[in-house]
């Protein structure tokens, strides 16, 4: 109990993503979204807003030969993503860089990914039109995003204990991973920068931590959240935790059992042809 209790103070929210979130969240989206995409092997695939890569490692394996390049304007995410060793399949090639101005040619790549990260470009028309831009004609676009914040309960919950605790305002950051969660606007978005053949699915995956505590302390140290609570000292930060661990405790009774926490998550998940 004493290693779980000191590993928020190890390694850094990069790090710290990849070891706890990247298992409990993102890797079962990545697989979802790579099993639409289908990407074959011989081809040449973009994960766009790689962080610490876990698309481009799951469509390298499933292709066994071809390019990949996972493109992330976070440095700190790319660290982490160059540090992992990859599987069989591609060699990954971690660049540097933003979606709204990408450093490729046009008609570059097969397949554009973009898992959960359209929601925060400053420009959506304008990434979406980069994508399309680098893409090779008939070129396939896969993406996803969150869908409203009510329909993932522990983020809900989350967000507004975050307010209660922490100030009114606090859960910006959250409340952000949910700010495109209209599926027609989505689809009227990725229509508008031209692609066709554009499907929306909205898919639910559920989602376990083994606490509801590891759930609060993980969103306030492995992701932007990390900032609300970076200057307290230890134990100002502990009693934040525990104040919102209650708060989540209560209002998610219904999906904890045994102490373990599961919820669903809700994502559209988008497919389009250049």
């Amino acid at each position: 109990m004493a290693q779980q209790e000191q590993w928020q103070l190890e390694g850094s929210a990069a790090e710290l993503y990849e070891r706890y979130l990247v298992p409990a969240i993102t890797a079962l989206w990545a697989a979802d979204l790579v099993d639409r995409a289908a990407p074959q092997s011989g081809k040449r695939v973009l994960d766009l807003a790689c962080g610490t890569g876990v698309v481009a490692r799951v469509a390298a394996e499933r292709m066994g030969g071809g390019q990949v390049v996972g493109l992330d304007i976070n440095t700190g995410m790319l660290a982490v993503a160059r540090s992992l060793p990859t599987g069989a399949g591609p060699r990954i090639d971690w660049c540097e860089g933003s979606a709204l101005e990408m450093p490729f040619t046009d008609s570059t790549f097969d397949l554009v990914l973009c898992q959960l990260g359209l929601q925060f470009f400053p420009d959506r028309s304008g990434a979406l039109r980069e994508m399309f831009r680098v893409l090779v004609p008939n070129g396939r676009l896969a993406l996803s995003v969150f869908s409203a914040i009510d329909h993932t309960p522990a983020a809900k919950a989350l967000a507004e204990a975050l307010d209660r605790h922490l100030g009114p305002g606090a859960s910006a950051t959250k409340r952000s991973e949910h700010s495109l969660a209209d599926a027609d606007e989505l689809y009227r978005l990725v229509a508008g920068a031209g692609f066709r053949h554009v499907t929306v699915h909205t898919i639910t995956q559920n989602i376990r931590f083994p606490s509801p505590k590891e759930y609060v302390r993980l969103q306030l140290a492995a992701t932007p959240q990390a900032g609300l609570v970076s200057g307290m000292d230890a134990g100002h930060r502990d009693a934040v935790i525990t104040a919102i661990t209650g708060d989540l405790s209560s209002s998610l009774a219904i999906y904890s059992s045994g102490g373990e926490l599961t919820f669903p998550q809700e994502a559209h998940v988008l497919v389009a042809r250049r």
